[in-house]
């Protein structure tokens, strides 16, 4: 965990840091990682930052690094990353199953050879490596992707949550994607649900935890703006 000077503020006003505090040094880092559920305004926030450093925002290009070393359409990879259903479960163990006689269907009314479909696993280690290698290059504020959990050993990132309390973030779904407030609510379990089923099939956690980050921001009262301040000066920003 890395040492903030105390700040006050009232929500959607600047952040006030005492003079005597300001010599607080921040972490050094390379690049920062930006994780958080859905409502939180955790993308504002990151590309805040990125505009605030002067770093790369990576988000889709993860993707589209592993499915370019794994030789398939990113579509592929964007399902590995997806929570899914039983019938799903079981249509992947057919996909991977040494048995000849499965089958998986592809578009067109064709099919593939379940070896030549890349396992799930692989996939998983591609955007794993994706993650890592983007974070060696330095200078990128990574998004989503579960990044933090990827880069914990890495002493030159800043892992960011970004999140809110379930009735914040519901509001805020409901206005953005206008959804009634009950749909809204549903969409948020959903999603909320997704990212807890992410983290156990990529790196085995049964939950997600402050101690997984250097830096929790709650925006049930801070701005996105005021966040990206926090954000830029753990990341050592003047």
């Amino acid at each position: 965990m890395f040492p903030l000077p105390w700040v006050s503020g009232l929500p959607g006003s600047p952040l006030t840091v005492p003079e005597d505090s300001r010599t607080v040094a921040g972490m050094s880092c390379r690049c920062v990682s930006v994780s958080g559920p859905d409502g939180a305004q955790m993308r504002d926030v990151a590309q805040g930052v990125a505009e605030r450093l002067g770093f790369s925002l990576v988000d889709e290009a993860i993707v589209m690094r592993a499915a370019a070393e794994a030789g398939v359409e990113p579509q592929v990879v964007e399902n590995v990353e997806k929570r899914q259903s039983f019938m799903d479960r079981l249509l992947d163990t057919f996909a991977t199953s040494s048995d000849a006689s499965a089958l998986v269907f592809a578009g067109g009314g064709g099919y593939l050879a379940p070896e030549s479909v890349p396992l799930s696993d692989d996939l998983r280690d591609l955007i794993r490596q994706a993650i890592e290698e983007t974070a060696s290059r330095g200078n990128a504020v990574i998004v989503a992707h579960a990044a933090a959990h990827a880069l914990a050993s890495h002493d030159d990132v800043l892992r960011v949550l970004v999140t809110a309390s379930r009735d914040t973030r519901r509001a805020r779904f409901a206005a953005e994607q206008g959804l009634a407030e009950k749909d809204a609510a549903h969409a948020i379990d959903e999603s909320d649900a997704a990212r807890l089923d992410y983290l156990r099939r990529f790196y085995g956690e049964r939950s997600e935890l402050p101690t997984h980050y250097d830096l929790v921001v709650n925006t049930d009262r801070l701005s996105s703006q005021q966040a990206v301040e926090l954000v830029a000066l753990a990341a050592g920003d003047r």
